[in-house]
């Protein structure tokens, strides 16, 4: 009778372990953003490798402090949870706002007063349930004063009171509420609302790219993307580290993978490795910032049969071929990003952006 009590009770406890096991699995989220010119087609993006994607972006209109869509957006916004659902229909959507190109100043007008910051939470809220999107994305990346940053932290606390009420008041599931933020609590040289951002959102993305770049450090190649930095400790890791130490739970932390790169341009062919000396932007980016996407630097490395390294010291790979040198992420630096993630216990992980990618490699990677 006790060996068949000890028998059970492995069993169960192996039960118990294997249904742990799953959860956690099943809990990781995977996410992607998408916009409507970066040459990938709403009807083909492959939601079966994603549990959350991102529609970017939506704007504020200064004059009426409301959200809007450019005309340009509003066929592709309005179709977006209906087309990704399609081929993965417990797929989530979320209307991401504001980006890299939006005007700051405008957002952080817009949140100083309760007014403004009203008539913007409840445009947002009418909007994301108009296109049937189950959740919004603040992309205000760059608070430009410490005032910015005091009134985002009270923007999220009225944003999800309103959500909160607005499900109450519906009978419906409550938006999800995140918002991408730098690597580090302290973005751009300001201290993030921490309290505010680990209360009121539901996760926030980490932004762990951009380290380095050709157009602001031009005179060495460096990963801009980097997990691990022993050294000068400016990355994914760092980043991490100190949010936590900040106060916001790891459950609400995902980490951004960047499907680009950027491309220098060296002093000397013969001298490639890591902090090789460089002179600004490689002319192979087409771009001004010397960006690339994935697909643009594997197609580069065929053509211009490149030399490929995979450093996992710092988990990040770089190729080079006579003057240019290229940073960016390959599969191995993916999968060992995404094994961080799920190893530390994150709440998961996120690409920037889908049509970076080539064949969908690095978004079946992990």
């Amino acid at each position: 009778m006790a060996n068949s009590v000890t028998l059970f009770s492995i069993i169960f406890s192996f039960f118990l372990l294997q249904q742990l096991v799953c959860t956690n699995s099943q809990n990781v989220i995977k996410g992607g953003y998408w916009f409507k010119d970066s040459g990938l087609e709403l009807s083909n993006i492959d939601s079966t490798l994603f549990t959350h994607l991102f529609c970017a972006f939506a704007d504020l209109n200064p004059q009426s402090n409301q959200l809007m869509i450019s005309p340009e957006n509003q066929d592709s916004f309005s179709q977006f949870t209906s087309t990704v659902q399609r081929k993965n229909p417990s797929v989530k959507t979320l209307l991401s706002i504001a980006g890299g190109r939006a005007n700051s100043t405008a957002y952080g007008i817009m949140a100083r007063q309760p007014n403004s910051r009203k008539s913007f939470i409840d445009s947002s809220i009418r909007l994301a349930r108009q296109l049937g999107f189950h959740g919004l994305d603040l992309n205000w990346v760059s608070p430009l004063s410490a005032t910015d940053m005091t009134n985002l932290g009270t923007l999220l606390k009225q944003w999800r009171t309103a959500i909160d009420t607005e499900a109450r008041n519906s009978g419906r599931a409550a938006l999800l509420l995140t918002a991408a933020v730098s690597y580090s609590p302290r973005g751009h040289g300001f201290n993030y609302p921490v309290e505010s951002v680990a209360r009121n959102l539901d996760w926030i993305n980490l932004m762990a790219y951009d380290f380095y770049g050709p157009n602001w450090s031009p005179s060495q190649t460096n990963s801009h993307a980097q997990l691990f930095d022993p050294v000068n400790h400016v990355s994914g890791s760092d980043g991490i580290n100190a949010w936590i130490q900040a106060g916001v739970p790891i459950r609400k932390l995902v980490l951004g993978i960047p499907f680009y790169g950027y491309a220098w341009r060296l002093v000397n062919a013969n001298i490639y490795g890591l902090s090789a000396p460089a002179a600004g932007k490689s002319n192979v980016g087409a771009v001004n910032d010397g960006s690339m996407t994935y697909n643009q630097i594997k197609d580069y490395i065929v053509q211009s049969r490149g030399t490929t390294v995979y450093n996992d010291t710092i988990v990040g790979d770089y190729c080079y071929s006579g003057n240019n040198w290229i940073s960016y992420d390959d599969t191995q630096s993916v999968r060992d990003k995404v094994n961080y993630v799920k190893d530390r216990g994150l709440l998961g992980y996120f690409a920037w952006h889908v049509a970076g990618d080539q064949n969908w490699v690095l978004s079946r990677t992990g």
